[in-house]
């Protein structure tokens, strides 16, 4: 990465080293110690700041998966990163909310290759919308989201670039780039809660099943591009039992009784398969657990924030034109100090 500027040219980011090599040093400090680096120096805030570093910056990131947890005795909320290729923990800056808010009135997304992480507020939190950036580790307040207190319980999915929030209010899409929020079309009828993934440009809504299983669960396909909704698939819906992520444009559920069995959705048949591989690690990761996906592995994190990652594989089967999803574990296990942690939520962002 070359230097820009006469100035830069007369500066020494690291003393004795030419300053394309001292770029590509700082280029190579970890999250979340590059935003900490800033302060060192106005020449270093200069360089970190500088839209060539930034881009080159984005060509180093790694997933991390970011998780935010309550503390089962205290209350306590607040949001933390793993690193999974060293399964080392960070915690986040607070989030600048409202005293005594709940968990539950949070809605959360991500937009992975920005770097970005989304928490709406709704119920009796407030209307407002926040963004974490991974490339500064701050939080920002962003466009307020629509209907505020008035929204009840929602969800909300990344969708090609744009953040989609679902609830008993309707419909609305958050724009990153004008940092404006539009309405969409409503869903034709509301669910008891939202349990929302989005693939391939769509976004599933369910209730799912719930306690004592007297209703069938009802759901809901809405396509981004076209801004419509339609009725779910009896198969999807019936068969969505369990806790929902997409990964490499299908959508998975991990049962959460007996062994943990895994499914796939065929969209063609409108039906699940079983998921081929090693066993769920069900002996480290403990209830209550949440998913979330990026690119072909699946992140699962669990009480007291054990992580298991599998990583996905997809083959189509010769001669019959169909498909075949299997999947490998391995667990990064989390230290003393998150014990007593439930996650509320995880994202997947590139940091």
């Amino acid at each position: 990465m070359a230097a820009v500027g006469d100035e830069k040219e007369q500066e020494e980011l690291i003393p004795g080293l030419p300053y394309e090599i001292a770029e590509l040093c700082l280029l190579h400090v970890p999250y979340p110690y590059q935003a900490l680096s800033r302060s060192v120096s106005s020449t270093w805030n200069r360089a970190i700041t500088h839209p060539s570093f930034i881009f080159s910056k984005k060509t180093l990131s790694r997933p991390h998966l970011f998780v935010l947890a309550f503390h089962s005795q205290t209350g306590k909320i607040q949001w933390q990163a793993l690193d999974p290729s060293s399964g080392r923990w960070f915690v986040l800056p607070q989030m600048p909310l409202q005293e005594n808010s709940c968990p539950t009135e949070f809605a959360c997304a991500a937009l992975p290759h920005q770097g970005k992480l989304f928490v709406m507020a709704g119920g009796g939190g407030g209307s407002d919308t926040l963004v974490y950036r991974a490339a500064t580790n701050q939080w920002a307040l962003a466009a307020p989201m629509p209907g505020g207190r008035k929204r009840g319980f929602f969800a909300a999915e990344g969708v090609e670039g744009k953040i989609v929030a679902v609830g008993r209010s309707g419909t609305d899409i958050y724009d990153p780039e004008s940092d404006t929020w539009r309405e969409g079309k409503k869903q034709g009828g509301e669910l008891k809660r939202y349990e929302v993934v989005a693939a391939g440009g769509k976004v599933y809504v369910s209730e799912g099943w719930w306690w004592p299983f007297m209703y069938r669960p009802r759901g809901w396909v809405y396509e981004t591009e076209k801004d419509t909704w339609r009725e779910m698939g009896v198969g999807m819906r019936d068969g969505w039992s369990g806790v929902s992520v997409a990964v490499g444009g299908r959508v998975f559920v991990i049962a959460e009784y007996g062994d943990a069995p895994v499914r796939v959705y065929d969209e063609e048949q409108d039906t699940w398969r079983y998921v081929k591989g090693g066993s769920f690690p069900r002996d480290v990761i403990k209830r209550p657990f949440l998913a979330t996906g990026l690119d072909n592995r699946i992140y699962v994190a669990s009480y007291n924030l054990n992580v298991a990652i599998g990583k996905m594989k997809s083959d189509r089967i010769q001669g019959k034109g169909d498909f075949e999803v299997s999947v490998t574990w391995e667990v990064v296990e989390a230290p003393s100090a998150f014990r007593e942690f439930s996650p509320c939520t995880c994202q997947v962002l590139y940091a």
